[in-house]
């Protein structure tokens, strides 16, 4: 009963090329005389084939493929509905219409949630015929239209019924499921068959766990997974229906290592950090973990720190898996690919030596050492090339990363950095021996000589007759001498930095110090000193000891440009700042000349006839050795104002 009209079909495949094919199900002669004859005199082009009953309908659509199926409500063996679930369990997508006037709405809602496609009445049959003309036309265009988005798609996807039987797959989906049956992709037969069948390797996977759970809880749900026969890491999206569940599908395997590269990654940083700052480990012990996380990280066979010495290019410290280097042998440095990188003083990247720097291929490196791929950045020590640090193997690499380069290149500039800082603090352990040396000198050598002056003095005064005064001011310069002479050693013995800060009391410092300055014209203010300090607690009464000093003798009011008062009095106030931050003191003298402030730390600097120059540059290094910050401003009162920040206090 087939008439050949036709149109492109999507399901089809049977037909002649370019028709659509059609299936009819009806039991009425006249009706199905109508249909055919509407359909025959289209402008499109159909092939319809007509079953009477729906058994006939089911085991026509297993032995061909159509396009749309039509069929009336009121069949022999079955209704309408029923025979539409049959044809849902076994496609989900196949167009279905309704051709009847036997349904109402009950009818027409359950043809809804059995997923009809079209409900088109009969009566009247001339005019009704042609509507269903237009609405098969329709809904296979719609149907295909869907079935390109969902082959166009990024995502694979396929759906299943509630046995578990595919009833569609994209392109995509296919193709990964022709993978995972290990057929070569040929899934001809895939549609009907039981995916647990189909692909037995689901079994007990995460993936059969959610697919079983979102069938059974009607609850659609998100996972990812990796499955093992296909090595591959999926996204998957399950969206479940009565009816079954579809499945959206993504490789993510590529994302998955990513991810996993970049925890990796982390992974060296955090042990590069542990390494450099641990303080149970001197500088060797650090680069030879260095070197060892290096060649974890590239997967080298050696890494060294190497240095150059004259021609010659020794290894100072070496990690060499095959034996063949250890630390102390030495080679000629024009034999090494280091030498690139000393001459060239910038990282070497040579992936394979022979393809990427043949004129390299001369060198004892690589025809002796069988070196064939190496990594190195120069180690730069006070503007000089010390050596490299580099890694390298005896079989070619396709690359190295940017991230292999970056990793060396950081490790490489600590390497520098703390090469230069170890000789620094050299230079400065050398200097502060010179300056003990010196300060035993002066100790010594200066302090007896003067000691014999003064106990001479007090000789010369007991039997001396005349103008007392010349005795007086020989007194006055050797005590300027014993005043410079213990200046001169708390500079030379005092530049370290506190390590063992104590908290003490703010206000027995200031007693303390306040009682060591000759203050009989000076009064002293504090304002909130009733404190906690946190530091040395003797240098930090030396810091106050100079700053009221040179308040003292340095701001009397007579001295005040246009004063009258002969009363040379200074008031000196000391307080804390704001929220903890430090301390201030301050006068009521004359001032420092703004455009002098910057100069008032450095040694030698005074404005005063009896001054050494050092009190301040003393409170300067005392403040550095806390790690804070000392400044000069002019007080509320006209004077000067030293604010010292950064020491603690509560």
């Amino acid at each position: 009963m087939d008439t050949p009209v036709a149109t492109s079909n999507r399901h089809g495949v049977d037909g002649p090329a370019g028709r659509l094919r059609v299936l009819y199900v009806d039991s009425e002669c006249d009706d199905i005389t109508a249909v055919k004859e509407t359909l025959s005199g289209s402008t499109d082009e159909f092939t319809v084939t007509v079953c009477e009953t729906a058994d006939d309908a089911l085991k026509t659509l297993e032995d061909a493929s159509y396009d749309c199926v039509v069929s009336e409500y009121r069949l022999p063996d079955r209704d309408g509905i029923e025979l539409l679930r049959a044809v849902r369990d076994q496609s989900f997508d196949l167009p279905f219409l309704l051709f009847t006037d036997d349904g109402d709405e009950s009818v027409a809602s359950n043809a809804i949630s059995a997923g009809v496609t079209d409900y088109v009445t009969k009566t009247p049959l001339s005019e009704q015929t042609e509507l269903l003309r237009q609405r098969i036309t329709s809904a296979v265009a719609r149907s295909q239209e869907e079935a390109d988005i969902l082959d166009r798609m990024t995502d694979a996807f396929f759906a299943l019924n509630e046995d578990w039987e595919f009833t569609y797959a994209n392109e995509r989906g296919r193709r990964v499921i022709g993978r995972a049956m290990d057929v070569d992709g040929d899934t001809t037969d895939l549609l009907g068959r039981n995916i647990w069948e189909a692909i037995p390797s689901l079994e007990g996977t995460e993936f059969s766990k959610q697919y079983r759970q979102a069938m059974t809880q009607q609850e659609p749900t998100s996972f990812e997974a990796y499955f093992e026969p296909l090595q591959t890491w999926f996204e998957v999206s399950v969206y479940p229906s009565p009816t079954g569940i579809s499945v959206y599908f993504r490789d993510i395997t590529e994302r998955h290592e990513h991810e996993e590269e970049i925890r990796g990654r982390e992974r060296t940083l955090r042990e590069i950090y542990r390494v450099i700052s641990r303080k149970d480990l001197d500088f060797e012990d650090k680069v030879d973990r260095l070197l060892e996380i290096g060649q974890n990280a590239l997967g080298t066979e050696t890494a060294a720190l190497s240095r150059i010495d004259g021609d010659m290019y020794v290894f100072e410290i070496v990690r060499d898996r095959t034996g063949t280097t250890e630390a102390g042998d030495a080679v000629p440095l024009d034999a090494t690919n280091c030498e690139r990188a000393v001459v060239e003083e910038k990282t070497l990247v040579l992936a394979d030596i022979a393809e990427d720097r043949p004129e390299l291929t001369d060198r004892a490196g690589y025809t002796e050492m069988g070196v064939s791929c190496y990594l190195g950045t120069p180690v730069i020590v006070d503007d000089s090339v010390y050596g490299t640090f580099c890694f390298y193997s005896k079989k070619p690499r396709d690359s190295f990363s940017e991230w292999e380069v970056t990793l060396v290149e950081l490790m490489g500039n600590w390497v520098s950095y703390e090469q230069e800082r170890e000789r620094r603090e050299q230079e400065l352990t050398r200097e502060r021996n010179r300056l003990e040396e010196f300060a035993s000198v002066v100790s010594h050598d200066l302090r007896n000589p003067l000691n014999v002056a003064f106990g001479r003095l007090t000789l010369v005064d007991e039997e001396y007759d005349g103008d007392p005064e010349h005795v007086e001011a020989l007194r006055r310069s050797l005590e300027r001498m014993d005043e410079l002479i213990d200046d001169v050693l708390t500079l030379a013995r005092g530049g370290h930095k506190v390590i063992d800060a104590t908290e003490t009391s703010l206000d027995d410092i200031i007693t303390a110090a306040w009682d060591t300055v000759e203050s009989s014209n000076a009064t002293l203010e504090r304002i909130d000193t009733d404190a906690r300090v946190t530091g040395d607690q003797t240098r930090l009464q030396q810091l106050f000891e100079n700053l009221f000093r040179n308040s003292v003798e340095h701001g009397s009011t007579s001295s005040r440009t246009g004063s009258d008062d002969s009363d040379d009095h200074v008031t000196v106030r000391v307080g804390t700042l704001s929220d903890g931050r430090g301390f201030y003191v301050a006068d009521d003298g004359p001032g420092i000349p703004e455009d002098e402030r910057d100069e008032v730390f450095e040694r030698g600097y005074t404005t005063s006839d009896e001054g050494t120059g050092f009190g301040l540059a003393i409170v300067s290094e005392i403040v550095d050795a806390h790690s804070a910050r000392i400044t000069v401003s002019e007080s509320e009162d006209g004077g000067t104002r030293f604010d010292v920040t950064g020491i603690q206090i509560e």
